[in-house]
């Protein structure tokens, strides 16, 4: 077994297939990012908002072949999108499809920089680069951000559990929401859907968001916001050495004062906890916390990019 390489199964994800000669320009009058740039070897990652600007759903797209884009995201919103997107298909030829149970999606976790573990050999085929994409026989790798490498490796459902890496560690879960959260990757479950404007998930700052493309979903209000400097609540990771009843779409007010609305949230191995939460930037907001929150004895802890001023 290659112990410092884990396997960890992500039950939660989900498929959307959408097919047919428009696919492409369908999605960039839909989804944030610039779809044109998808191909075999890039993917993506592209915030679905209504008209407000308000992120429903984050996809990771990847396109599977001519007219034929995959997008991952969690399995409790995809037929929810699935409906949503059909509003808006009209005269295009788009077909959309809940994809799910044709997939098993896991999370591959490297060992890191300067180790020589024994590897897998498929190991040496993996794409390096944040948002690459390699085939390894059926499945597919795409490369996620961050520091610690890490993996979605997308199999067919009827293939063999783990495929090339069946032989890797088992992992739980959690450890790869604690890495998702070091590297400021937030997710958007059905509890958040439609709750944050997208720079307040700091999807401009984690390349959702294409400036200089056309019209979509949401596009106004995100340019303005853009444009403007007007965003005053931003994404920031926090951790906490004591466990905290926390789940996405959670409120609390921090020991500043501040108030904090749940994104994402991992148990740590020493039993405290991880979050992701959009809170005012800098000191406290000095709004007075409403009745229902809780009181967080959190620590700020560091994001791989800098929050704009």
């Amino acid at each position: 077994m290659y112990a410092q390489w884990k396997l960890l199964p992500l039950e939660s994800l989900g498929a959307l297939r959408m097919r047919g000669r428009d696919v492409v320009p369908f999605l960039q009058g839909q989804l944030s990012a610039d779809v044109a740039r998808l191909s075999p070897r890039l993917s993506l990652l592209a915030g679905y908002h209504n008209p407000q600007g308000r992120v429903l759903a984050l996809l990771r797209l990847i396109e599977l072949g001519a007219g034929e884009v995959l997008a991952v995201l969690p399995r409790e919103l995809v037929a929810g999108i699935a409906r949503r997107l059909a509003g808006f298909v009209l005269r295009s030829r788009v077909e959309l499809l809940d994809d799910s149970a044709a997939w098993r999606i896991a999370g591959l976790i490297g060992p890191g920089a300067g180790t020589s573990a024994p590897a897998p050999q498929a190991a040496a085929q993996l794409p390096r680069a944040a948002g690459e994409v390699a085939r390894l026989g059926e499945s597919l790798a795409v490369r996620v951000g961050g520091e610690a490498p890490r993996w979605l490796i997308l199999s067919a459902a009827a293939a063999p559990a783990g495929g090339a890496f069946a032989q890797c560690a088992p992992g739980d879960a959690d450890l790869w929401r604690r890495l998702a959260i070091a590297a400021g990757e937030p997710e958007v479950y059905a509890s958040t859907s439609g709750e944050f404007v997208a720079q307040m998930l700091n999807l401009d700052l984690l390349g959702a968001i294409a400036f200089d493309k056309g019209c979509y979903t949401g596009q106004e209000v995100i340019a303005r916001a853009h444009y403007r400097g007007r965003v005053k609540r931003r994404l920031q990771r926090f951790g906490s050495a004591a466990p905290l009843p926390l789940a996405p779409g959670s409120a609390g007010t921090l020991a500043d004062g501040r108030t904090v609305q749940v994104v994402e949230v991992a148990r740590t191995p020493e039993g405290g906890c991880e979050f992701l939460a959009v809170a005012p930037i800098g000191a406290a907001s000095g709004e007075p916390a409403a009745a229902a929150t809780l009181r967080l004895e959190a620590t700020p802890l560091p994001l791989p990019y800098e929050l704009p001023e």
